[in-house]
């Protein structure tokens, strides 16, 4: 058992959390004069540090990601939800979304696609809420911050909060609130050619490059936005706002992550930092579901296809589960940090 746990504290920490680094970049400044203890710098030395982390995690999960992904094109994805019914079929689409790594916005057009291929709506509404608020690399890069309890709750609930809005949704029978050409839409071929290793290999290296050119000003900002809130920010005043003090604070988080848009790479720096000052783990962790799955620009997005009341619905579903897992995760925050 000994042995078992300093292999996971070697995993936890040294590959994923990636303390050496932090030390390295450290090491680097002081020998160019540069005091750490200072705020510019110690905002420097953060900035250096969670960017070529981060970096080193997405471009490696992407990668491994990206190739299982290409057993997983959309026509194949198409065809495997086909065959599942009821709430076992909302299931496996929230876990599809697992494996896709798309923002809010890149994830709609998968939806469109799903949706004109004849797959019941709230099977597709479980992808469009999972696919950009869990994945494989969040889960990992939420590993490397909150530990690994935190990591697998969060995905859990998330997975829980795209089936249960789905198959809300799909109860409802709401098909009459999607735009006319989306039902009207041609049905694409379910079959897809077969990859050989080398185009799956070619394939995860063009989705690397792509994804990660994609979400590095996210990344930055995200990362400077962390190094302000980590070093110049006073901690009374987070914890004020949004510690245990403030019974309102998960609502706060929740609205304030809704207008903006990020992908998850470039939100957790931001979560590292609110948590390291004092902010309850429910409030850090729905500032980030909000941002994930109710940017504002997906939402104009998804206005486009869907009609208001549809909108307005699946507006609702998210933002009050992710208040009340917010909230839970309050209650349970001693028992998983």
């Amino acid at each position: 058992m000994e042995t078992l746990n300093v292999t996971w504290d070697f995993f936890q920490n040294t590959l994923l959390g990636m303390k050496w680094l932090n030390d390295l970049v450290g090491s680097g400044l002081n020998s160019l004069g540069l005091n750490t203890t200072n705020r510019w710098v110690g905002s420097v030395q953060f900035f250096v540090y969670d960017v070529i982390k981060i970096t080193l995690l997405l471009c490696f999960l992407v990668f491994a990601i990206s190739y299982i992904q290409s057993y997983f094109p959309p026509e194949r994805s198409k065809k495997i939800l086909g065959r599942f019914r009821g709430i076992g079929a909302n299931v496996i689409a929230a876990l599809l979304g697992t494996v896709t790594p798309f923002c809010s916005c890149s994830s709609i057009p998968l939806f469109i696609g799903f949706t004109s291929a004849g797959l019941p709506l709230g099977v597709t509404f479980s992808f469009l809420i999972s696919s950009p608020m869990v994945d494989l690399g969040s889960l990992v890069l939420l590993m490397s911050i909150f530990g690994t309890k935190v990591a697998v709750v969060y995905v859990i609930v998330g997975l829980i909060l795209a089936v249960i809005g789905g198959t809300v949704i799909e109860q409802l029978r709401m098909e009459r609130y999607l735009e006319s050409f989306v039902l009207a839409a041609n049905r694409v071929d379910l079959e897809s050619p077969d990859l050989t290793r080398k185009d799956r290999l070619a394939y995860a290296l063009e989705q690397t490059l792509s994804t990660f050119s994609k979400v590095l000003p996210y990344i930055l900002i995200g990362v400077g936005i962390g190094a302000i809130i980590h070093n110049w920010i006073p901690e009374g005043w987070v914890s004020t706002l949004l510690g245990s003090n403030n019974p309102f604070g998960v609502v706060l988080a929740t609205l304030i992550g809704v207008p903006m848009y990020a992908d998850i790479f470039g939100t957790i720096p931001v979560a590292e930092a609110l948590f390291a000052k004092g902010a309850q783990l429910g409030v850090v962790l729905s500032f980030m579901m909000a941002v994930t799955t109710l940017s504002l620009p997906s939402i104009v997005v998804l206005r486009k296809v869907v009609k208001p009341k549809l909108l307005g619905l699946f507006i609702a579903i998210c933002t009050l589960g992710i208040m009340i897992i917010g909230y839970l995760f309050n209650e349970v925050q001693v028992l998983i940090v």
